[in-house]
């Protein structure tokens, strides 16, 4: 199968061409004609599917086939929502570049930022707009910015905008959408709450279902190192001594620890920026760009943040500490091997993350090799937990004052 057999204009595949894909992923295959149709869409697909194209080629499409930008002014036919700046960021890039043969205009909002140069966009009109919730609300209040117009409406990554509390925001934005409209929801996770939010927003829609969330990609390796916790460090940059690892993203569990790995790393002559929530929006956006053009080697990221990363031929990840979600592990190595490359996920685990490990390679349906032959073999394998000595009752009857005095 082609782009060509999937009923795209030219314009469109022409600028698909232009990127070098050849072939679409199941997700895009699958999604692309039904959203031509412009029928409701329910994605069941994880990060790195070749989700983003899937809904932004058709949208393009069928906005620039009905009532064409000439013909009109101006206003938002099409909104994208979804729940970070770094995601948003990379959609906004993928609109563009699919949309660059077309007449019509997009841009991308979301917060950390001043708005100036957003509301300046938005001023001069855009048909597609790509949103975080949080802005996009606040614009709304600030009259700036109309919903009555949306004729495309998508909630992208609905599972982590269910994590990061945006249920409440995605309502409001509901109640003031027009009725009528193509709605398209995309999450990697189906539990029952995301289920529900689905069906208060699509009508009889069709269901794609590509690479579960409890699956790996074939093409990535995966390696397991056991090694103690103050380790890690030292194994790291041991394996970054292999100058066939031209960029590698590695993954913390807290912002705290990814800034320590970056001072550690710089401190070893390795260049590596960390890209997390507590960093400036300007930071953030110029550490991703480094690590695209190759000019840092090494991005420290932590799951939130990393959502929204897409590197192209991103050969490495390294899990420095081991997720205690085994979802999120599933999120993290498919930074690479995306659209059928090949990738290499090395994950560092201590005793205690042992529990971790299990319940990823229960979720995945598979044990992932160990690697022995390194120099910092894991020796605490059994940690003693230090023991906490019971308080007594604050109701416990006290000893008679005879009893004390006669001690």
């Amino acid at each position: 199968m082609s782009f060509q057999t999937l009923g795209l204009i030219k314009p469109i595949l022409k600028a698909i061409e232009k990127e070098g894909y050849t072939i679409p992923t199941p997700i895009q295959a699958a999604a692309i004609p039904i959203v031509l149709k412009g029928l409701d869409l329910l994605g069941c697909a994880q990060t790195g599917t070749g989700k983003t194209a899937a809904f932004a080629a058709p949208i393009l499409q069928l906005l620039s086939q009905q009532n064409p930008p000439s013909e009109r002014k101006r206003k938002i036919r099409s909104l994208i929502v979804t729940p970070t700046r770094e995601l948003a960021i990379q959609i906004g890039e993928s609109v563009s570049t699919y949309g660059k043969y077309t007449a019509l205009t997009s841009t991308v909002i979301f917060g950390g930022v001043n708005q100036a140069a957003q509301v300046n966009a938005l001023r001069h009109g855009v048909d597609i707009l790509v949103a975080t919730p949080g802005r996009l609300l606040d614009l709304m209040n600030q009259k700036i910015i109309s919903l009555s117009d949306v004729e495309i409406f998508v909630l992208d990554e609905a599972d982590r905008m269910l994590d990061m509390g945006f249920i409440h925001d995605i309502k409001k934005l509901l109640a003031v959408l027009p009725l009528k409209k193509q709605s398209l929801f995309f999450s990697a996770t189906m539990p029952p709450e995301i289920v529900k939010l689905s069906q208060s927003i699509l009508h009889n829609p069709q269901k794609v279902e590509v690479t579960p969330v409890s699956s790996t990609a074939d093409t990535i390796q995966q390696f397991i190192y056991f090694v103690d916790k103050e380790n890690k460090l030292p194994l790291l940059i041991d394996i970054l001594k292999n100058r066939n690892i031209e960029t590698v993203l590695v993954f913390t569990r807290t912002k705290h620890g990814a800034d320590k790995v970056v001072r550690v790393l710089q401190k070893n002559k390795i260049k590596a920026e960390a890209i997390h929530g507590n960093k400036a929006q300007n930071a953030r956006q110029r550490a991703l760009s480094s690590f695209k053009d190759k000019s840092i080697r090494v991005l420290v990221a932590t799951d939130i943040a990393a959502r929204g990363i897409d590197v192209d031929n991103l050969q490495y990840v390294i899990n420095f500490e081991l997720p205690n979600i085994p979802e999120s592990y599933v999120h993290r190595i498919g930074r690479t091997g995306r659209a059928g490359a090949e990738g290499t996920a090395y994950s560092f685990c201590n005793a205690e993350e042992k529990p971790y490990l299990k319940d990823i390679e229960k979720l995945i349906g598979k044990k992932i090799p160990v690697v022995d032959n390194h120099d910092y073999p894991l020796i605490d394998n059994n940690p003693v937990k230090p023991v906490k000595q019971e308080r007594p009752p604050r109701n416990a009857a006290k000893k008679p004052a005879a009893a004390r005095r006669h001690r």
